[in-house]
């Protein structure tokens, strides 16, 4: 799942632990785009541009989350 700062988390810790509240800007998020397989125009594709491989494992403090996540979580993504 993606925010609009491109904050990635997997779907499970979205849901399970950050209740759609985005703990770097407070934003929500969406299902993270797919990147085109195949070459369909000017070379934007997997092959030239691949999937980073590397995890950048950034806990969360849970705890802190929760009291800065309680006070916005309540309004809709769209108007955070």
């Amino acid at each position: 799942m993606i925010c609009t700062f491109e904050c990635t988390f997997c779907r499970s810790c979205v849901e399970n632990i950050l209740g759609n509240v985005c703990p770097n800007c407070g934003g929500g998020f969406c299902a993270r785009p797919i990147r085109p397989k195949y070459d369909w125009k000017g070379g934007n594709y997997l092959g030239v541009y691949p999937a980073s491989t590397t995890v950048k494992h950034r806990p969360v403090d849970s705890p802190l989350h929760e009291r800065f996540a309680e006070s916005i979580k309540s309004i809709t993504p769209e108007l955070r």
